[in-house]
């Protein structure tokens, strides 16, 4: 049996705190994230080095270097988002598929050491992003395809959600 695909709606993290890792999206402070992003990267980067990264605690669970690609491309997704909506009004975010983007990039078989540097370059690149918006461009608003809607804020509430939860699963914290 392989990984299943996370079908699931995410967005309920901006009302109630994560019951599996505790975050509260809702409660970050927007000029927090590019310091969330910078330490969570830094996190990462131990991760990496594990003689164990590429194995997987179940066949229904990413290893840890999988959890790693996925946020390296979190992070590069997330930048392209925040850019669209600084850029446009209420633009459409293009579809991403996790799920297919692990399996066509092969995650698990990626050079631990370029993902521990390219996560870093692209944690960087976001949260410099983040730390660059004008307070008036906060309630900027960008959408997805299902019909969620975000302002610059609360896509970058629900985004540091992502990498803190996926260090949870493999940091166990």
């Amino acid at each position: 049996m392989g990984i299943s695909a996370d079908i699931k709606d995410w967005t309920w993290v901006l009302e109630r705190p994560c019951p599996e890792c505790g975050f509260s999206a809702a409660d970050v402070d927007f000029a927090h994230i590019p310091r969330l992003v910078r330490e969570n990267a830094a996190r990462w980067q131990p991760v990496l080095q594990r003689m164990d990264v590429a194995s997987r605690p179940d066949e229904q669970t990413w290893s840890a270097l999988e959890y790693a690609a996925h946020v390296r491309d979190v992070f590069r997704i997330f930048d392209e988002r925040l850019t669209l909506m600084l850029a446009e009004d209420d633009p459409a975010f293009p579809n991403w598929d996790q799920d297919a983007t692990a399996v066509m990039e092969r995650y698990n078989e990626q050079e631990p050491a370029v993902v521990a540097r390219e996560l870093a370059e692209a944690a960087a690149s976001v949260a410099g992003s983040f730390a660059a918006v004008s307070p008036a461009d906060h309630g900027r608003t960008g959408r997805r395809s299902d019909g969620a809607r975000f302002t610059v804020t609360t896509m970058g509430q629900y985004f540091v959600h992502d990498p803190v939860h996926h260090l949870h699963d493999v940091a166990g914290d």
